[in-house]
């Protein structure tokens, strides 16, 4: 370990650094400004440089690394228990080293650019989606206020509304606005299709995603979602760790002999278990299709439908995405192709 462990308090604008020994007493205490901050960083001598996992922590972890030094990201969530009394930006750098103390705490691996380049695709994407859904839920509720009835979809709801507002049941003023509203929402439409475009030529030559997208349930979305949030699959000892850290294992409260499991934990990064979860209920759903059709079922969907027949569909679309999960791990980590009738020895 480096004998100097600098933590550090990030903000916009100041940001607080405690120098402390090898033995986390602090013997120097600093308040930067940002171009102070860059500068100590690239003037100090290697050291251990300790941050939460927040907003521009990952930035400032690929500074510190120009620079020489080793950077650790602490997630918040387990540095809050530590700190005592009062917050303050003081208070905060101390809970940040009493935290790395605790040996069990793993960091948070930093991410590439490239990582947050496609991660930050999928957030504005998302944005984009909502907006779009609360643009179509509002045309609904306007047009249903004047006596007419939108069927769901968003396809459909748009080109009912638009023969609506094209006819004379709308008054004059309202007609304007709300073929605004679906001009709005069809150029929301064609930002997300080019997002997706986006993404699709920036991991058009990554063999990882594109491994990732012959597994079943798992598309463009999820794979490249997977691999800007996960980085290496050598992060994780086995599959139910990984399973486990997208907040799809059972939650646990146990005591002595008594072992309780309870609903998926739902911890971990949200949008990735939405996608899995989607793709999952993707998969449950195409299996029953099948099994209707007299077709003969492969190894997964069979066990899909079993499954489902003993514990209902909700909780068998998220074992499913669980096992997904699973899969995703084993083929990214061992470099295999997916095989849906496969079955370990």
């Amino acid at each position: 370990m480096e004998n100097r462990i600098l933590s550090v308090d990030l903000a916009k604008d100041v940001f607080e650094v405690a120098v402390a020994n090898r033995n986390y007493r602090v013997v120097q205490r600093h308040r930067l400004s940002r171009r102070e901050f860059d500068r100590f960083l690239a003037t100090e001598a290697p050291a251990l440089v300790l941050m939460e996992s927040c907003g521009t922590a990952h930035y400032w972890a690929r500074q510190a690394r120009v620079a020489g030094h080793h950077p650790e990201l602490i997630p918040a969530h387990y540095v809050r228990p530590y700190r005592r009394r009062g917050k303050n930006d003081r208070v905060d750098t101390e809970a940040i080293l009493e935290a790395h103390r605790c040996q069990g705490i793993k960091p948070v691996p930093v991410r590439s650019v490239e990582q947050q380049q496609i991660q930050q695709l999928h957030r504005v994407r998302e944005q984009w989606k909502k907006t779009r859904t609360q643009r179509i839920n509002g045309l609904r509720g306007f047009l249903r206020e004047l006596g007419h009835a939108i069927p769901t979809g968003a396809t459909t709801a748009q080109r009912r509304a638009r023969d609506i507002c094209d006819s004379e049941a709308i008054p004059a003023p309202l007609k304007a606005v709300f073929n605004r509203l679906l001009d709005e929402i069809a150029t929301l439409q064609d930002d997300i299709a080019n997002v997706e475009r986006q993404l699709k030529a920036l991991t058009r030559d990554n063999a990882v995603v594109q491994r990732l997208q012959a597994i079943s349930g798992i598309g463009l979305l999820t794979s490249t979602a997977m691999v800007a949030a996960v980085g290496s699959p050598h992060l994780f000892p086995d599959a139910r760790h990984f399973a486990s850290w997208l907040g799809l294992t059972p939650r646990e409260h146990s005591s002595g002999n008594r072992r309780f499991l309870g609903k998926i934990s739902k911890q971990g990064d949200s949008y990735l278990r939405m996608l899995l979860t989607h793709g999952a209920r993707a998969v449950l759903n195409r299996a029953k299709q099948l099994r209707r059709a007299g077709h003969t079922l492969n190894r997964l969907q069979a066990w899909a439908c079993k499954l489902e027949a003993r514990v209902g569909h909700n909780k068998a679309t998220c074992a499913l995405a669980n096992k997904l999960a699973r899969i995703c791990w084993a083929t990214w980590k061992h470099q295999r192709d997916f095989d849906p009738n496969f079955a370990p020895a």
